[in-house]
């Protein structure tokens, strides 16, 4: 896929998120957890061929952590191998996947948050408080 048309997709993808997402966005963004930055429905490419691309893109992306946040809905359920799979190939990009239920943002967000947090290098976390 081109670069334009990745864009395209995760721009539409912002402008259509779950109410989970919005929760979990609220508490995320401007750097509130720690001042970690992080990014909403960004692409991740890991393969390149030319101008054509090979991409995932998770709800949300701390570039300094590495880390990828993924809120599953009832699709997910269907989708389980699907998700394995794309899971392993950003492990082999160095990147830390980190899976919720949607449940679970609305039932008990400050866990969730916590467990984020926990992934969080404990040196950097010192530095920020």
């Amino acid at each position: 896929m081109k670069y334009y048309q990745i864009k395209e997709i995760t721009q539409r993808l912002r402008h259509n998120a779950t109410k989970y997402e919005v929760i979990l966005w609220r508490n995320l963004r401007k750097k509130q957890l720690f001042g970690r930055k992080f990014l909403r429905q960004h692409a991740i490419i890991y393969d390149s061929i030319g101008t054509d691309h090979l991409f995932y893109v998770p709800d949300f992306y701390c570039e300094q952590e590495k880390l990828a946040v993924e809120l599953d809905g009832k699709i997910h359920e269907f989708t389980k191998s699907r998700d394995k799979h794309r899971d392993s190939i950003l492990i082999e990009k160095g990147i830390t996947v980190l899976r919720f239920k949607n449940e679970e943002v609305t039932t008990n967000l400050q866990s969730v948050l916590n467990k984020i947090a926990q992934t969080f290098d404990s040196n950097i976390i010192q530095d920020n408080e």
